[in-house]
């Protein structure tokens, strides 16, 4: 996109210059319009452009073009940003603007400066914000959508702050505790390879010296550790060939089907999944139906966000059920599914004509229950991996000192 360095008076007077990009002139005009700025010149600058142009070309030629994406953390705080900048008053092109005036090359960058370019020239924010899908799910362009309708995007774009939050955290909770059984397993599996590339074999020719016969689990141990050093390249090959090609099936639909009905049928593992789902889909629903979504819209929009394929086809099957298009507890039900305490506390919220009420109970109430089996899983798991790894080294141990008895005594008689 060509860049322009212009040279402005701001709304206080003061002279202002910089370089931005814009599809024309005219449209490097609209944006110093829309930022409150008076153009005294505007300059074409070929060095930028080129540049750009030059990068693209590269990129297409050599495959290494990657689509322009925020991670989750920028996009936070690119709604938080815009939230607090319309609640002081600012239009939406100034907002943008002062976002896009930031120094930097990032991704972050240029899908601010682009969904600038896009307002600036004639379209609403949730049109421009369809150009990333990858960065802003549908989830997202709905809520300003709604926000737009109402005259609130800030109050709009606040509550996606919210509710992002809540889902990061959610998700924080989960990998923070899975660190330390990560660990204990991963130095686990590195001593028990270690004993058996480095230790076992050095038994092997005193073994030899003394003759005899083995006992079985020395013979196990020794089979296994002879198998390791000669094929341990092979195996691990074997192994990462493997894990990419489960990696790869289960990103399919049948193989993230299967995935997710054995998630749900795991103990411990079921009560994390329901829960975090539960806590999602109420919480996301809380949200769209409090910012106007129409509840059909805001189930479709529900279903894609679970991360469940189970539990979303069973809320696809209840939007089918939804016939008046408001009452949503007893097609819920139906589906045996949802536990009846979630339907239950919908139908009142129904009742009593709170139902994003309702919803934020429920969200509250299943984030409670998270918690709880986190801690229950982090319980179970270190005992029961560290049970498991002492159990491998003491039957190292075990094979080797029953092997050093049976042939000295051997040697004694």
């Amino acid at each position: 996109m060509p860049a322009f360095k212009y040279i402005a008076r701001g709304a206080d007077g003061k002279r202002v210059d910089g370089t931005l990009e814009a599809a024309d002139r005219r449209a490097a005009l609209q944006i110093l319009q829309q930022a409150g700025h008076t153009p005294l010149s505007l300059d074409q600058t070929t060095s930028k452009s080129v540049a750009t142009i030059g990068k693209k070309r590269f990129k297409f030629e050599t495959g290494l073009h990657k689509k322009t994406k925020m991670g989750a953390r920028d996009m936070l705080l690119f709604s938080r940003e815009m939230a607090d900048l319309l609640s002081s008053g600012m239009t939406l092109g100034r907002a943008l603007h002062t976002l896009a005036q930031r120094k930097g090359d990032n991704a972050k960058a240029q899908i601010v400066r682009r969904l600038r370019d896009e307002v600036v020239q004639g379209s609403s924010l949730s049109e421009a914000l369809r150009i990333y899908p990858d960065t802003f799910p549908q989830l997202y362009i709905s809520m300003v959508r709604a926000g737009e309708a109402s005259g609130a995007l800030a109050e709009a774009l606040e509550g996606l702050s919210h509710h992002y939050e809540r889902v990061q955290e959610a998700r924080s909770k989960v990998i923070t505790a899975m660190i330390y059984p990560a660990i204990v397993l991963g130095i686990g599996l590195l001593s028990v390879v270690g004993l058996m590339v480095f230790i076992v074999p050095r038994f092997a020719p005193i073994f030899d010296e003394l003759g005899g016969t083995l006992p079985l689990p020395t013979r196990i141990l020794m089979a296994f550790s002879n198998a390791l050093i000669k094929y341990g390249a092979l195996i691990l090959i074997l192994l990462a060939v493997g894990a990419v090609s489960l990696r790869k099936w289960l990103l399919t639909p049948p193989g993230r089907l299967w995935l997710h009905t054995r998630q749900l049928k795991w103990p411990v593992i079921r009560q994390i999944i329901t829960a975090n789902a539960f806590a999602h889909f109420a919480r996301t629903l809380e949200t769209l139906i409090r910012n106007g979504v129409p509840i059909l819209k805001a189930l479709t929009i529900s279903e894609e966000t679970v991360g469940n394929d189970v539990i979303a086809k069973e809320i696809s099957a209840a939007r089918a059920r939804v016939t008046d298009g408001s009452s949503i507890a007893g097609p819920l039900a139906a589906g045996k599914v949802f536990p009846e305490l979630l339907t239950d506390m919908l139908a009142v919220g129904e009742e009593t004509g709170d139902l994003p009420g309702a919803l934020k109970n429920i969200a509250r109430r299943y984030d409670t229950e998270l918690d709880f089996s986190i801690k229950v899983l982090t319980t179970v798991m270190e005992p029961v991996l560290i049970l498991g790894i002492a159990i491998i080294i003491g039957f190292v141990a075990v094979s080797m000192l029953m092997a050093v008895f049976n042939l000295t005594s051997g040697l004694g008689a």
